[in-house]
């Protein structure tokens, strides 16, 4: 691998929200934290200080829920007609593409991801991701059934089902794809008519909280969306378990998605989970090997491999073993390490020092052997197949 340096300028608009202390969003209005504190977001490139930025709490959450409920309850949000819900999320796309050097920018400082994926894949994803959400505002349609049955002959009865917004939902986004992960939870929400209370990941605030500001600027009402950045102990925790949440959506760890289905059984509330897994890439010897080189190697080099479905297995057929290893040993060789913003970089640094020593834990619990393997084309076993 080789090292890439940086001369990345700015963008003037990202450096002004930058300087500026961010806010929690509540009830359509930025407001501080109860508590007053704030907390740092770092640049994980360089570990200086990019933001300051309010400390939810459970108190924070509670403000957030009770302005939600009020909004699903009283509020034009559900009532408005299918096509005018689904106008303002289109516009929401529209405002996403048309800052998509700034919520670029604020995502590479942030996760330290390379600014031009998140020029090409995360922003442009977000925007069309909305698009596609507002045709669906029009197309949620329940089910006609005619019913009948044997002890009433000659009756006829006619059933039918009406979909209706579950209500106050919670999401809990993790720090992978900042924008675009805020995008996946908001978007069908949003187009179902529910109002949202959404915690961002603490190490990659910035991106949600623009997206913020656009949400309010394409016309959704007060309490429709409100944004409480935070840590997970705390504002997480109080979300879950929130009895006024109807539902929770969560993307992140399997630990933490089994503490969040307990939180949740309070009040029986709906949970949506995507968690991590340990997804397999299998080679074959009749495969297209120059194709199946380049995608295992994207599949656990990309976004630094900080993916929920990063291909962290590699099986390989044993009489192809030396080749493939080899393969992706040349692509990780070519891959140029540096800060997110620099142009040249192709991996920028991982999230936090947290992410880093979390990794290095799991080399040295055992997955350090499998990784000998496949770099170093170590055989295990006496199968075919290597880790």
């Amino acid at each position: 691998m080789e090292l890439a340096t940086s001369s990345a300028q700015i963008d003037p608009r990202v450096a002004s929200f930058l300087a500026t202390p961010r806010k929690i969003l509540i009830g359509g209005k930025w407001v501080s934290a109860a508590s007053g504190k704030t907390f740092t977001t770092l640049d994980p490139a360089t570990g200086e200080v990019l933001a300051h930025v309010a400390e939810g709490d459970a108190q924070d959450i509670d403000r957030a829920v009770t302005a939600a409920r009020t909004a699903f309850d009283a509020g034009p949000w559900r009532r408005m007609t299918v096509s005018e819900r689904g106008r303002i999320i289109w516009k929401i796309g529209d405002l996403i593409e048309a800052h998509l050097e700034e919520l670029a920018e604020l995502d590479s400082l942030d996760n330290g991801k390379p600014i031009g994926v998140a020029r090409a894949a995360d922003v442009p994803l977000a925007a069309d991701l909305f698009r596609y959400m507002a045709g669906w505002a029009t197309k949620l349609e329940g089910n006609t059934i005619q019913l009948s049955v044997p002890y009433t002959p000659r009756a006829r009865y006619h059933a039918y089902t009406l979909r209706e917004p579950v209500g106050v939902v919670g999401q809990i986004i993790p720090w992978n794809f900042p924008l675009l992960m805020a995008a996946w939870k908001l978007g069908p929400a949003l187009a179902a008519g529910c109002t949202i209370v959404l915690k961002p990941a603490e190490q990659t605030p910035l991106s949600a909280l623009l997206l913020g500001e656009l949400c309010l600027e394409a016309g959704l009402p007060e309490g429709v969306l409100n944004i409480v950045t935070g840590f997970g102990e705390t504002a997480g925790a109080a979300l879950a378990a929130h009895p006024d949440v109807d539902k929770v959506a969560f993307t992140g760890s399997t630990e933490v998605g089994k503490l969040i289905v307990q939180a949740a059984a309070g009040n029986l509330k709906k949970v949506s989970l995507e968690l991590g897994g340990k997804s397999p890439n299998v080679v074959f010897k009749d495969a297209d090997l120059k194709v199946a080189i380049a995608g295992a190697a994207s599949a656990i080099f990309f976004n630094h491999g900080q993916c929920c479905c990063a291909g962290s297995r590699l099986y390989v057929e044993q009489d192809i073993f030396d080749q493939v290893v080899d393969g992706v040993s040349a692509a990780a060789a070519k891959i140029k390490l540096g800060p997110g913003m620099d142009a040249g970089t192709d991996m920028g640094p991982l999230v936090s020092e947290e992410q880093m020593h979390r990794v290095c834990g799991y080399l040295d619990s055992g997955v350090k052997e499998g990784a000998k393997a496949v770099v170093g084309g170590k055989r295990r076993g006496d199968r075919g197949y290597f880790v």
